[in-house]
């Protein structure tokens, strides 16, 4: 047990990071190095007490993972837009381009914009512009005409993604679309390797798209460039309700894929030379080439965080082959995060990350507790009983990976697929011995103009890989949606994991009550009976059931899907407000300028024409409108949120109980950090007087 220890400093590390970003104020610089030295005097005067050595060593860990994601937060600090602005000419060097349904995503830095101070001029900008793939690559220089940018969008609900902390430390600055097509003012050298990897990605992508038609081609491009953009709605959505969406995404499944069929090609082809096989270390030469492989990939689609992450730790491993080492301990797994974070203390709130270590951990784990029984499964060589370790280590592998990324998965994207256990079982194996294989042949045709002849093959596994999606998808009961879990139950459910992964013997299970009550914390949610988007176009009440009633039938957006999946309802049959009358279980009283809502011993009025304003902030505990109300409501009896409240502090949420009114805002829940906009200085004039 004591040689288990080490595995929790990197815990601790993670869990002084987590601390960082928890806390609702930015911290003061002291407090991070006052908690290290506290940690080093314990060392050195408990010495000989084994208990208070482990002690200082966490808080010695803890403490370090706390100021490393000060000093990131504070060192990636960069000019943000406060405002929207244009149309304004753009122009900038492309560091980033993404195919998405309504248009390219382009990513600019090297910014010049007009009529905007350098000295506040972004780092980056992200804009949507009319242009083709392959028009210009990354490294050139591009200038817009016309284009609209906005600060980074909040939270669509208190608790919600906050999209601003990830362009915080993404150094992205605002975000927007051109009215103009891009000219291209400079070309990149030919020779910045980034420059030839992107037009070679341009390339290969088109040559793909012209070769196979959707929806088999946009999935190719996806697995072969990293080119997701091009997929159509209706495939992902089949892929996102079977479980197989990972597929589409370049990661640990797809690096591994490519590392093992190189290395076993490579060993095969060697073989077959009886002075080479003899004479060499064939092992040696193959996780060589498989490195080579796998590093290409990775630069090639774009390489990513997850995408980088699942090349380092594969390539772990095929050193640990060329050295003579286990290839992969849980000792490595687990300061393979802690580098991780201390380069980038930000991508622990990520979802790839906890999924992505979250299986790994499992997987390892569980491994070495059945090591023994695989050996000797092994051990008996009829090939019925090769099928059958082939068979329940595959089983093994999608339980153990699917059960362990589950609680994240819950907690970032409030659904489970119910059925995804099946469609894993059948679509990774046909991935694997069939698509794979063929992506990687056609990635040496390339070259000769010869693709062709694998795309099609590939083509054909791909359409075997979409039914089978498509198939599971459409099972009764196939996608489960959950409420949004609480931050305590995913912590809960963490901790409770690692203890059962990273200890050995009957203590590992004191784990399994902690994610018990963590999942059990999707129970205690309270959710809000009011909702109010952060521009005000968007408005949500709940009914007598508990669902959701919307104000507008259609429309509303990322906010509008943020409010329906963290509910865990599905957008089919969400009842709208009625134009003219009462709703069907008489809550909501709708005329055309506005609405009452009853609940709870409490009267609301939902704005939604300006002229209402007068009758509605009259006799109602509270009234939320899309305009600013100023002096028009002076004899309002109760509180008020207008335009000025949701810009200054972005979207709303409102608990009723026994009449009393709990709002919560998205700043509030927030906090004062760095990525947070300064904190209103003025309140609406009425409320003043």
């Amino acid at each position: 047990m004591r040689g288990r220890l080490v595995l929790w400093l990197p815990v601790a590390f993670g869990t002084g990071t987590g601390a960082y970003f928890a806390l609702p104020v930015e911290p003061d610089f002291w407090i991070a190095p006052a908690f290290a030295a506290m940690a080093l005097s314990f060392l050195i005067l408990g010495r000989d007490v084994g208990s208070v050595r482990v002690l200082a060593a966490a808080l010695l860990a803890a403490s370090s993972g706390f100021a490393l994601a000060q000093w990131r937060a504070q060192e990636v600090a960069a000019p943000v837009i406060e405002r929207r602005i244009g149309p304004v000419a753009i122009e900038g060097r492309v560091v980033e381009i993404a195919l998405r349904p309504e248009g390219t995503r382009v990513t600019l830095d090297r910014l010049s914009i007009a009529g905007l101070d350098p000295a506040a001029t972004p780092e980056t900008v992200r804009l949507r512009i009319d242009a083709k793939l392959g028009a210009f690559a990354p490294g050139d220089d591009i200038r817009v005409a016309r284009a609209f940018l906005m600060p980074p969008p909040g939270p669509s609900a208190p608790g919600a993604f906050d999209f601003t902390r990830q362009a915080w430390f993404e150094r992205l600055g605002g975000v927007g679309y051109a009215l103009d097509s891009p000219i291209i003012v400079a070309r990149a050298p030919v020779s910045m390797p980034m420059q030839t990897l992107a037009r070679w990605r341009a390339e290969v992508a088109r040559r793909i798209l012209e070769t196979l038609p959707p929806p088999a081609g946009p999935i190719a491009a996806a697995l072969i460039a990293g080119e997701q953009g091009a997929v159509p709605q209706e495939a992902l959505e089949a892929f996102r309700d079977s479980g197989l969406q990972h597929i589409l995404s370049i990661s640990g499944l797809h690096i591994g894929m490519v590392a093992g069929i190189v290395f076993f090609a490579i060993r095969l082809l060697l073989a077959c030379v009886p002075a080479v096989a003899l004479g060499t270390d064939t092992k040696k030469i193959a996780a060589v080439a498989a490195l080579a492989a796998i590093t290409f990939y990775t630069f090639f689609a774009v390489a990513s965080v997850p995408t980088t992450r699942s090349w380092l730790m594969t390539g772990i491993v095929l050193l640990a082959v060329l050295i003579d080492r286990t290839a992969i301990t849980l000792r490595l797994v687990a300061w393979a995060a802690a580098a991780i974070l201390a380069f980038r203390p930000e991508s622990l709130l990520s979802a790839s990350f906890q999924m992505s270590f979250g299986a790994v951990v499992a997987l390892v784990a569980a491994w070495e507790a059945s090591r023994a029984t695989f050996q000797r499964w092994r051990a008996d060589r009829r090939w019925t009983r090769r099928v059958f370790v082939w068979v329940a280590g595959a089983t093994m592998t999608s339980v153990v990976a699917g059960f362990a990324s589950a609680p994240f998965a819950l907690y970032h994207f409030n659904r489970f697929a119910a059925f995804g256990l099946l469609a894993n079982f059948l679509g990774v194996p046909l991935t694997g011995i069939w698509i794979m294989p063929w992506a990687i042949v056609a990635g040496l045709l390339f070259p000769f103009g010869l693709e062709s002849w694998a795309l099609i093959p590939m083509g054909w596994g791909v359409d075997r890989l979409l039914d089978i999606a498509r198939w599971v998808a459409g099972l009764d009961g196939a996608v489960a949606l959950f409420p949004a879990m609480p931050l305590w139950g995913m912590a809960l459910t963490a901790f409770g994991g690692l203890w059962l992964c990273l200890w050995t013997g009957s203590v590992r299970l004191a784990g399994a009550p902690a994610v018990i009550a963590g999942l059990l914390s999707l129970g205690t949610i309270e959710p809000p009976h009011i909702l109010v988007s952060g521009d005000g176009r968007l408005m949500a009440v709940r009914d007598e059931a508990g669902r959701l009633m919307l104000s507008r039938p259609r429309g509303g957006g990322f906010a509008r899907e943020t409010w329906l999946r963290r509910d865990g309802e599905f957008d089919e049959g969400i009842e709208s407000w009625p134009r003219i009358g009462k709703s069907i279980d008489g809550r909501l009283d709708c005329a055309v300028t506005h609405c009452v809502y009853r609940a709870n011993g409490a009267t609301v009025a939902l704005v939604r024409q300006p002229r209402a304003l007068p009758i509605a902030c009259r006799d109602t505990d509270l009234t939320i409108a899309p305009v600013a109300l100023y002096a028009t409501c002076r004899r309002m009896t109760g509180r008020a949120i207008d335009r000025m409240d949701l810009l200054a502090d972005g979207a709303h949420a409102i608990w009723i109980k026994d009449g009393a009114l709990r709002i919560e805002t998205v700043r509030e829940s927030r906090g004062q950090r760095p990525w947070v906009w300064p904190p209103r200085t003025r309140e609406p004039e009425f409320r003043r007087q």
